[in-house]
């Protein structure tokens, strides 16, 4: 099994900044994709940011320039550098990864996610 755990949600004022961490543990041979996606209250669960193995990126549109993706691959951990927050940033974030278990299987893992709230 593998596990996603967050960290690093919580309250800020709009301008301000959020560090999100998302460590996987578990029966991990190795991880290909890493990334987080976001859900507002009634709306639909949309990426926000991946980074390969290769270190490749992909942003969507609306975060472009003010979050940065980053990873560190000896601690199976993917961080997301939120900057110049804005109310509509409010959601759940989850972190997401593809696996490969150390039973060589392929499976594509979901964290529990955690609350990022920006006041304006």
């Amino acid at each position: 099994q593998v596990q996603l755990v967050e960290s690093g949600g919580g309250l800020v004022q709009a301008g301000g900044s959020l560090r999100l961490s998302c460590e996987a543990s578990g029966s991990i041979f190795s991880i290909n994709t890493m990334g987080w996606y976001r859900q507002a209250p009634g709306e639909q669960r949309e990426l926000v940011a991946t980074l390969n193995s290769g270190g490749r990126t992909n942003y969507a549109d609306s975060v472009k320039g003010r979050f940065t993706i980053s990873r560190d691959n000896a601690k199976n951990t993917v961080y997301l550098q939120m900057n110049s927050l804005k109310p509509e940033d409010t959601a759940v974030y989850y972190c997401n990864a593809d696996v490969r278990t150390t039973n060589y299987y392929a499976v594509n893992y979901w964290g529990k996610g955690t609350l990022v709230t920006v006041s304006s």
